[in-house]
């Protein structure tokens, strides 16, 4: 369980920066909640994104890439092979270089949700 520990450490540090203006529902050691303020039509809140210690692996799922593609675009191979669904990445392991690459797509999304007005 410690090389899950770690991934989600990494994983919840590319998350963090978000918990002081989105709607932080959960920050605890198993999982990290990312709500945004934003109500929708369904009366419910806009979700963001999260990192979740699943049995073997731990997610981190990126909502704004299921509503905008093309944040996708320029993705790379091995970050791609990850992907479960449309938004959601798993991993068994910490990897700097992707780590950093789903950093760069996490700070997009946020910037998408925040010309979107969803921020």
């Amino acid at each position: 369980m410690a090389d899950l520990d770690a991934v989600f450490a990494e994983l919840s540090s590319v998350m963090n920066p978000y918990t002081s203006t989105l709607d932080c529902k959960r920050n605890d050691p198993s999982q990290l909640y990312l709500d945004t303020f934003h109500i929708q039509a369904n009366k419910k809140p806009l979700f963001f994104g999260a990192v979740q210690v699943k049995k073997s692996f731990v997610s981190f799922h990126l909502m704004p890439v299921y509503l905008k593609t093309e944040l996708l675009i320029g993705l790379s191979d091995s970050l791609r092979q990850r992907m479960q669904g449309k938004s959601c990445f798993n991993f068994k392991q910490v990897d700097d270089s992707l780590f950093a690459e789903l950093a760069a797509l996490t700070r997009a999304s946020y910037a998408s949700y925040k010309e979107q007005g969803f921020v």
